[in-house]
Order: C-alpha cells, then sequence, then structure tokens
C-alpha cells in the first residue's frame, strides 16, 4: 500500500524552504520585535512599508521560507510576493 499524499496543516507543519504559493488576507498584527509583522501566524517578510504594517487588512501573495533566519522570534517566514489592501 503506497502513502496518502497529505495537505500540509498549521504553519508548523509545512515542509522546510517550502516555495509553494499560497495567499493570505487579514489584519496585520506587531510582533515582538521592532519591523516585525504578522499574519495568521506567519511572519511577513518583505513588501512596502506602507501595507504591511500593524493593522492594515491585507491580502498578501507569497510563500513560506521556513528556512530562513530571522530577528524576530515569532512566526513562520512568509516571503512577500504581492501585497494589497483587502
Amino acid at each position: 500500500m503506497s502513502p496518502t499524499p497529505q495537505t500540509p496543516g498549521p504553519p508548523e507543519d509545512l515542509p522546510t524552504g517550502s516555495a509553494r504559493p499560497m495567499t493570505l488576507t487579514g489584519t496585520v498584527q506587531p510582533g515582538v520585535e521592532h519591523n516585525c509583522f504578522l499574519l495568521d501566524g506567519y511572519l511577513l517578510v518583505g513588501g512596502p512599508a506602507d501595507l504591511v504594517r500593524a493593522g492594515a487588512r491585507v491580502r498578501v501573495t507569497g510563500h513560506v521560507q521556513a528556512d530562513l533566519m530571522t530577528t524576530c522570534q515569532q512566526g513562520v517566514p512568509f516571503v512577500v510576493q504581492r501585497v494589497e489592501p483587502a
């Protein structure tokens, strides 16, 4: 019997360096460190500062890069490729 492919669950279940494109929509939350911003448990890496800011409601497209080192101390790194107000 061959194993059944599984769909990744929460961010911690995604493989290291996963480049599968994803879109997240929600309100950006401030991180514990300066200039660190979170959305649904993901650490937003990159994107324009006028859109990626605490309190902004956005739609973000990008990919998880779990092996990316950051100083933010929280969230799964999500490399932002596109962001727009939601």
